[in-house]
């Protein structure tokens, strides 16, 4: 698991930026945390940076859209999802379980 920070330092409607690689950011939608891979699919852009509007995240370049429960773009000019992540909440923190990356074929 990967630490993220205690549980009352995300607010709703923030995210916070885990940097790695990949970079992941955790949300707060009213209180249900969403882990995504930070980077946008289209161009190379930090999610966590965007405008979150319920449970999607806008990118602040190009304005595609992500599904912060399934990853998936809503629209153009992204075309391919970002990867989602596991949160667990323990003893007050914030953890993520890194979904593995996929293999390249």
């Amino acid at each position: 698991m990967i630490p993220v920070c205690a549980l009352d330092d995300i607010r709703p409607g923030e995210a916070v930026r885990l940097d790695g690689e990949p970079p992941i950011s955790v949300f707060n939608v009213d209180g249900e945390l969403y882990a995504i891979d930070d980077t946008c699919t289209h161009q190379d852009a930090s999610l966590a940076d965007g405008w979150l509007e319920g449970c999607l995240i806008e990118c602040p370049l190009h304005a595609s859209c992500f599904d912060l429960r399934t990853g998936q773009p809503t629209g153009p000019p992204a075309k391919v999802p970002v990867r989602t992540h596991q949160v667990v909440i323990q003893d007050g923190h914030v953890y993520v379980i890194a979904a593995p990356v996929p293999a390249v074929t």
